[in-house]
């Protein structure tokens, strides 16, 4: 995924961690020549152990401060397969879509069918009423990184 971006001519803007994915992401963008901006609260920033070779890191003093700044630097949302926090930032930022406080791309990437269960779920969603057409299509899924750069219209910077 690190790699589409770059070669897509996008930078990072992630969590601000050295650890788990996200650090194999930022990681990865950097060595493909990448701008990588972190975010992390200062309570994380010994707990996730802050990635200290990062174009820009960015320590604030909260979780709310974090997510703010974060959709404020980015210009699109990618979500890879994940846990809770993954969630918790995935359907904030579709809610805020939703609301209309941004009119940013938001991809989900399927990697190997992770999120197969949860498509299901919001498309159960939609026809049990509580999700409308218009709201399941804010946001796109595929497989690939390729894939998904397109399907939210940033295959080339073209946003």
């Amino acid at each position: 995924m690190a790699r589409a971006i770059v070669g897509a001519g996008y930078g990072v803007v992630y969590g601000g961690g050295r650890i788990g994915l996200m650090g194999v992401l930022a990681d990865a963008a950097l060595e493909a020549g990448g701008e990588v901006i972190g975010v992390i609260p200062e309570s994380l920033a010994v707990t996730e152990v802050a990635h200290s070779g990062l174009s820009t890191l960015h320590v604030v003093s909260s979780m709310h401060e974090r997510k703010a700044l974060m959709a404020e630097l980015s210009g699109g949302f990618v979500a890879l397969p994940g846990g809770f926090g993954t969630m918790d930032e995935f359907c904030e930022i579709l809610t805020w879509r939703q609301l209309g406080l941004h009119d940013k791309p938001i991809g989900l990437l399927n990697a190997l069918g992770y999120y197969d269960r949860l498509l299901e779920l919001f498309d159960e969603m939609m026809r049990a009423g509580f999700v409308n057409e218009r709201t399941r299509k804010l946001f796109a899924d595929a497989a690939t990184p390729e894939g998904l750069l397109d399907r939210m219209g940033l295959e080339r910077g073209e946003r």
